[in-house]
């Protein structure tokens, strides 16, 4: 059975270490090619966009894909539009690799917002020191509030930098500590953190830390993903490829 995986987080390298020892499988594995250095990959990889929905269709065609699995950001959403397009054209099984949103508990002190333009705003026009912890594409309307003191964290420098009087900037690929990122806020007197509801543990430790300090997290709200077939873990993903391979075997595919 011939997989593609979109991947571009640790779930899908993760998925593809367990599938890249069984023989049933021939996995590749998509990467967006928007980090300058990935992190070495246990199956073939391949690097770059396909040219939306149409060119993966094609290529799922070419390649005689029979999965697909959509293992991207949550915040992939145009994306998880194009897989799901893509899949029906090809006639391609599609299943979605989604991780659970974080939930607010006791403590939390959220200001959701629907955008980035949105989140800028929810920061007000007093001066604050603000952690903001998004991708380094996604920072120009930060542009629009310079009287803020900023401290961004990215997994690649942000060249160029912010446009703006005051920015400080960490380089830092996750996973991270509640401890080492209270530290963090600590150390540069954070007033503010901006973060998405990524969810997962690997960079939960700046919502507990924030929880912790009693500071107001402004958190993206989740895009709106298609409504497809999906799945939580990398055991639940390897329990659907498991029944989905016994189907094709038994129809003699």
């Amino acid at each position: 059975m011939r997989i593609l995986i979109l991947g571009g987080t640790a779930e899908a390298r993760q998925l593809a270490a367990a599938l890249a020892d069984r023989l049933a499988f021939e996995v590749t594995l998509s990467l967006a090619g928007r980090t300058a250095h990935p992190l070495p990959q246990p199956v073939p990889v391949r690097i770059g966009g396909f040219g939306g929905a149409a060119g993966l269709a094609g290529y799922l065609c070419d390649e005689r894909i029979d999965v697909l699995i959509d293992a991207t950001h949550p915040y992939a959403a145009a994306i998880s539009a194009n897989a799901c397009e893509a899949a029906e054209v090809a006639g391609v099984k599609l299943l979605a690799m989604r991780r659970p949103p974080w939930a607010k508990v006791e403590g939390d002190d959220w200001i959701e917002v629907a955008s980035v333009e949105e989140a800028v705003m929810a920061l007000g026009e007093t001066p604050r020191r603000v952690f903001v912890t998004l991708g380094r594409n996604e920072l120009q309307p930060f542009a629009a509030a310079p009287q803020h003191h900023y401290l961004i964290r990215s997994v690649d420098p942000v060249d160029p930098p912010l446009a703006v009087p005051h920015a400080a900037y960490i380089t830092a690929r996750g996973p991270f500590t509640e401890a080492g990122d209270r530290a963090v806020l600590e150390r540069h007197h954070i007033e503010r953190l901006v973060a998405k509801n990524s969810g997962g543990d690997a960079t939960y430790g700046k919502i507990a830390a924030s929880r912790a300090l009693g500071l107001p997290v402004v958190m993206l709200k989740r895009p709106v993903l298609p409504d497809t077939a999906s799945a939580a873990t990398v055991d639940e993903v390897l329990i659907w490829l498991d029944h989905a391979l016994t189907f094709s075997t038994a129809r003699g595919v």
